[in-house]
């Protein structure tokens, strides 16, 4: 039967009917990805001109800024959506109908590998740790003068990537978003109501409890589909429980060789082993600081429908 669910961390509203999975042209479809032209390639380890001066980089040799012998490289977007010396816009008459204000701040891209692949799956998973450590070192870097980072991958262009190659884009804004800060006011007010409660920390705990919506889970994270999910195949990665903001100690565990991380590999599409014919979608990264850190991926599969 149908329901409307609303989801423990945001409070938005999902109607939830799992028959309609069963209709004609109901399924989801992706065709396969053509393979990435190296000659038009600007993130193909060579084409290093082709992009802004980087800013960041992972060089185990030692090499020069902008050369090849990277692993991981972070170079500003060259279609930024935010710029920090954005100018005001012109004030409208009406502005209690019509308010804009500058977009300023920083965008940069990272690109995940030197390899030219599509998606992160297709990478060893040593690769995807590296890339994943960058993002968290742009965040990072980025804490101090932002309202707020975010961290996006899209993968294919039906999930909107104008370029191929794998990358993530990181996003520094100088405002909160409106659902973000909803979801804080939310965790806030559950840890009045319980007394200290951890919103997310109890929500995971009470499905690795139920077990019905947990896809993979180890040690330190678990992978589900939300109890309000948004949209079709829907995932969210959580950690098993909220750590203290350490990241030396972090960092050894992600690149400790001997850790199974088999929730974290679901969620970059390990579901599929057909490179090509990888689901496109988007994972959008957030970090929750209320107390604890909290790093939390949402995936969103954007296929098109089998039948039209």
């Amino acid at each position: 039967m149908p329901e409307v669910r609303v989801d423990p961390l945001t409070g938005l509203k999902s109607i939830v009917t799992p028959e309609r999975a069963t209709r004609p042209g109901g399924g989801l479809s992706a065709e396969p990805c053509p393979p990435i032209d190296p000659e038009t390639d600007p993130f193909l380890e060579g084409h290093e001109d082709r992009t802004p001066p980087e800013v960041y980089a992972v060089r185990a040799n030692g090499s020069r800024p902008d050369t090849p012998g990277w692993s991981v490289r972070v170079v500003p977007n060259l279609y930024p959506a935010l710029d920090p010396d954005s100018e005001a816009p012109a004030p409208f008459a009406k502005r209690d109908l019509f308010t804009a204000t500058p977009a300023r701040g920083s965008h940069e891209v990272v690109i995940n590998a030197p390899q030219p692949v599509h998606s992160l799956a297709e990478l060893e998973v040593d690769q995807v740790r590296l890339a994943v450590d960058v993002w968290r070192d742009r965040m990072r870097a980025h804490a101090e003068e932002a309202a707020y980072v975010h961290v996006i991958v899209n993968e294919r262009r039906e999930a909107g990537a104008s370029l191929p190659h794998t990358h993530a884009q990181i996003y520094a804004l100088d405002f909160v978003p409106a659902a973000v800060a909803r979801e804080r006011e939310r965790f806030g007010a559950y840890a009045q109501r319980t007394m200290g409660g951890n919103l997310l920390q109890d929500l995971v705990q009470e499905e690795v409890k139920l077990g019905d919506r947990i896809v993979a889970i180890d040690d330190e994270a678990v992978l589900m589909a939300p109890y309000a999910s948004r949209s079709p195949f829907h995932l969210l990665l959580a950690p098993r429980r909220p750590r203290a903001h350490r990241g030396a100690d972090t960092r050894r565990r992600l690149r400790d060789p001997h850790r199974r991380r088999p929730a974290a590999s679901g969620a970059v599409g390990q579901r599929d082993r057909q490179p090509r014919r990888r689901v496109p979608g988007n994972r959008a990264w957030r970090r929750m600081h209320l107390g604890r850190e909290q790093l939390l991926l949402s995936a969103h599969p954007l296929a098109q429908r089998s039948g039209r």
